[in-house]
């Protein structure tokens, strides 16, 4: 009976780091994270163009005073700072989150 919970205790202690997985099974993949968030982000600037080019469009069939056309085209380049800064902020946060699980990786 001795003989045979040293056995166990022997194969367990050098089976051990064997069945650990590795660090590569750990690792995320953030190229496609990145690319998406990219592609997303290509997409809603298309999108905003898009709809402000419809905008311009539209305002050739209305009769309008040029202080609403100054009103409106300052309108639209808000739009497109702001679009502009939400996505670098997003792209910020994704490498932050990056960063993050690159440290805990390490860690672990």
């Amino acid at each position: 009976m001795r003989r045979l919970l040293m056995g166990v205790a022997i194969a367990l202690a050098l089976g051990a780091p064997l069945a650990r997985p590795s660090a590569r099974q750990y690792q995320y993949d953030f190229r496609g994270e990145t690319k998406a968030l990219k592609v997303r982000q290509k997409q809603e600037r298309k999108m905003l163009k898009l709809q402000q080019r419809n905008e311009k469009r539209s305002w050739k069939t209305m009769r309008m005073s040029r202080a609403t056309h100054a009103q409106e085209k300052h309108e639209m380049q808000r739009q497109t700072r702001d679009l502009r800064l939400r996505q670098r902020d997003e792209r910020q946060d994704l490498k932050d989150r990056q960063r993050l699980m690159k440290e805990r990786m390490r860690q672990s």
